[in-house]
C-alpha cells in the first residue's frame, strides 16, 4: 500500500474543544513520526493561490537582464531575486535547477532585510505580500498546536518568531531543455533549515518525502492542501523528537514543462537559543544529539553551505 501524508484540518484547531485536541495530536504525531503533514481547512482560496502563481509566472518570464536587477547578493539574497543555478543542496555541488524570489515581513529596524518589489508588475506586491501575511498568521496557529503537544505554553514557539526573518520563497523550475548540468535536479534531497515550512500546493507534482525505510512518498501538487514540515531548528530544540525529514523535487519525465512552488520558511529571531532542552533530551534517550547554537549562527552556517552566503 502506498503511504501518504497525514491530513490535518485547521478548522479543527479553530473550532476549539475536542476538535482542537484532535488537531494538536494529529499535528504532533505527524511531526514526531515523519516530520510532514498535509493541511486542509486553512481558508486560503484556490483563486488567491492561482493569482499568486500568475504574477510569479509573469515576473519569471521577464528578460534575464531585468530580473537580475533585483538580485541582492550583499544580504545573502534574503530578499529579491536569485538566479538559476546559484543555490545547491548541502553536500551536493551540482546546482539546483531553479530561480526564485524571496520576501519577508516589514519591521522598523535598519538592520533587518528590506523587501523590494519588481517595478514591472503592478500586482506582484499585492498578491505575494497578501499570501505572505495569510500564511505567516497560519504558521502561528501551527506553532501553537506544536507547543501544546510538546507540553509547553501555547506561545512558546510562536513567541520565538516575533520579528524573525520568516521568508516566502516564490520558486520557478524552468523546463529542463537538453543541456542540464550532469547530476543536477530541480531540488536535490535536503532538509529545511528553519522551525517549520508551509508549502502552498505547487503547479505540478515532483515533491517527494523520504520515509523511514529510505523509500520516497509522492506528494501531489494541488491547491487544496498546504504541506507542512518541521525543519532543522525545531529538530535541534526538541533533540530530534520532531523530525527534520529529507525531501527533494525530482525532474519531470519530459524536458518541456515548468513548475512553480511557494514555500514559507518560518524562522525565529537570530538570538533564539536552539540548544536541545533537558526535557526533550530525556524523552529521546538521555543524550544531547545537537550542539548549542543560536538561530542566527545556524542560519548563516547553512546559507554558506548551500551557496547563498560566504
Amino acid at each position: 500500500m502506498t503511504r501518504t501524508l497525514t491530513v490535518c484540518d485547521l478548522s479543527d484547531w479553530r473550532a476549539g474543544g475536542e476538535r482542537r485536541e484532535r488537531f494538536i495530536n494529529h499535528v504532533g504525531d505527524a511531526l514526531q513520526d515523519i516530520g510532514f503533514f498535509a493541511l486542509t481547512g486553512h481558508g486560503i482560496s484556490a483563486d488567491a493561490i492561482s493569482k499568486s502563481y500568475e504574477v510569479a509566472e509573469d515576473f519569471f518570464n521577464l528578460p534575464q537582464g531585468i530580473k537580475s536587477k533585483y538580485e541582492q547578493s550583499k544580504i545573502s539574497r534574503q530578499r529579491g531575486y536569485t538566479p538559476y543555478g546559484v543555490e545547491h543542496a548541502k553536500d551536493n555541488p551540482a546546482p539546483d535547477l531553479k530561480e526564485f524570489w524571496q520576501t519577508g515581513r516589514t519591521i522598523d529596524d535598519p538592520d533587518f532585510p528590506k523587501n523590494i518589489w519588481p517595478a514591472e508588475s503592478n500586482e506582484f506586491e499585492e498578491s505575494i505580500d497578501g499570501l505572505y501575511n495569510a500564511m505567516e498568521s497560519m504558521s502561528l496557529e501551527l506553532l501553537s498546536a506544536a507547543s501544546i503537544y510538546l507540553g509547553k505554553e501555547e506561545d512558546w514557539l510562536p513567541s520565538m518568531t516575533t520579528n524573525g526573518n520568516t521568508i516566502l520563497r516564490v520558486i520557478h523550475y524552468p523546463a529542463l531543455g537538453e543541456n542540464s548540468p550532469e547530476g543536477a535536479v530541480r531540488s536535490a534531497q535536503h532538509e529545511d533549515i528553519n522551525l517549520i515550512t508551509l508549502l502552498v500546493g505547487a503547479t505540478a507534482d515532483g515533491l517527494q518525502v523520504m520515509d523511514h525505510d529510505g523509500t520516497w512518498i509522492e506528494v501531489e501538487g494541488h491547491h487544496e492542501h498546504i504541506i507542512v514540515d518541521s525543519g532543522d531548528m525545531l529538530q535541534n530544540l526538541t533533540n530530534g523528537l520532531f523530525k527534520s525529514t529529507t525531501h527533494r523535487v525530482i525532474n519531470p519525465p519530459d524536458n518541456n514543462s515548468d513548475r512553480y512552488s511557494m514555500p514559507m520558511f518560518v524562522h525565529p529571531r537570530n538570538e533564539i537559543d536552539l540548544t536541545p532542552l533537558p526535557e526533550f533530551i530525556e524523552k529521546t534517550g538521555g543524550e544531547a544529539l545537537y550542539d548549542p547554537i543560536t538561530a542566527g549562527e545556524y542560519l548563516h552556517q547553512r546559507l554558506v553551505e548551500i551557496g547563498l552566503a560566504s
